[in-house]
Parts: C-alpha cells; sequence; structure tokens
C-alpha cells in the first residue's frame, strides 16, 4: 500500500458519497438522526484538502492522521466509528511492519482491514445482525480475507468484496436495529436499509474500483 493510493480512496470516496447524497440522506431521514450525511461530507471534504499534508507520510501514519482528524472534524458516533476503523488499520501495518516482506500485499492489506474493523467493533460494541455499518463491514472483511488468501487477483477481490457489500447492505433491510436512534424505532425501522451501511457500501465500491483501474493498468 502507498500513501498515493490512500490518497487516491480519500477523493474517491468522497466524490461517491457526494454522487449517493439522496440516497444516504432519505435513509437516515426515514431511520437516522438525521446529520449522517452532513458529517460524513463534511469528513470527506477535509480529508480530501490534505493531501499535501499526507503525501509525505508513511502509510500508516497517513492512516493514523485520517483516523485522528476524523475523531475531530466527523460528529456524531460515525466520527467516533470510522476513527477507530482508520486507527485499527494503522495500528496493524505498525505492529507488522518488520514482518511486511513476508506476507502478501493483498493478505496483508486484508488483515489490515478485519483489524480496523475489528478495533470499530470493539468501540461500538456491536456486530452483525444488529442493523449497522457492521453488517457490510464484517462481511467485506471477511471476504477480502478469504479472496486474498485463495491467491485471487486484485479485480477478483474488488469483484467479490463489492458484492458483499451488496449483501451486506439488503440484509439490513429486514432487521430491527439494536443501536442508535433506529433502536427506539423496534420493528418500524423494518423495510429500511441502514445509513451507515449504506455510506459503506458507497465507500467499498468506491476504493475497490479505484484498486481495480490501478490493476489493469
Amino acid at each position: 500500500m502507498k500513501t498515493s493510493t490512500i490518497i487516491s480512496a480519500v477523493h474517491a470516496i468522497e466524490a461517491a458519497i457526494i454522487a449517493h447524497e439522496v440516497d444516504i440522506e432519505s435513509l437516515d431521514r426515514a431511520i437516522g438522526d438525521g446529520d449522517h450525511y452532513i458529517n460524513i461530507k463534511r469528513a470527506c471534504e477535509v480529508l480530501a484538502g490534505m493531501g499535501t499534508e499526507l503525501a509525505p507520510l508513511k502509510p500508516q501514519e497517513a492512516l493514523q492522521k485520517i483516523g485522528t482528524t476524523l475523531l475531530s472534524t466527523m460528529g456524531g458516533a460515525s466520527g467516533v466509528l470510522f476513527a477507530s476503523l482508520f486507527l485499527g488499520m494503522a495500528k496493524f501495518f505498525k505492529l507488522n511492519n518488520d514482518k511486511a516482506n513476508e506476507l502478501n500485499s493483498n493478505l496483508e492489506h486484508a488483515a489490515a482491514f478485519a483489524y480496523g474493523v475489528q478495533s470499530l467493533m470493539m468501540r461500538g460494541k456491536s456486530n452483525v445482525g444488529e442493523k449497522t455499518m457492521l453488517d457490510v463491514l464484517v462481511p467485506a472483511s471477511t471476504t477480502f480475507t478469504h479472496a486474498a488468501a485463495q491467491g485471487k487477483t486484485v479485480t477478483e477481490i474488488c469483484r467479490e468484496v463489492k458484492n458483499a457489500a451488496d449483501k451486506g447492505l439488503e440484509y439490513t433491510r429486514d432487521l430491527v436495529a439494536s443501536k442508535g436512534r433506529a433502536a427506539s424505532l423496534g420493528e418500524r425501522a423494518i423495510g429500511h436499509l441502514d445509513p451507515g451501511a449504506k455510506s459503506c457500501q458507497v465507500m467499498i465500491h468506491a476504493v475497490c474500483d479505484l484498486l481495480a483501474l490501478k490493476a489493469q493498468k
């Protein structure tokens, strides 16, 4: 992983989030707090403007910087959770830096993502099946790990991870929420996709499309 790729991913995510404004906002108005899109858009704008600051950093330092920036710029519970994801990935690379040459890069990246997702789970004290972003992140991470272990190409991995994210998002439709504002709605939340899960699905698609395109060059 190169810092330049991280920066490109940040810009790809920002563009994707803006393109899906209507989708995310409508979901959040239905079962969320109504400020999820505003918070995530603001965070993306800040991160997209940090290219010059991030460029000279090592990948793990860039991820660390992104995580700490999210803590101070992204409001709501999502800010802390997304920060935990990036800080977790940064910690993984720091802990395994001396072993990097022993790992297949796809496996290393999958392990880092899994570590970040686990950090988010611990921070949010949540798991799959509670109608949250984890219903997208966990299956995407698991699929990433399995595909990398099987030695699949970046293009194949990205296609499978996107598919897992799509299925995870759809899975939230029939769930009763047990976290956040949607938890107070009980069964009235059934039939609605989770806005945090939608945001994660959008981000995953953006990053996977970027990586697949780079792999084809």
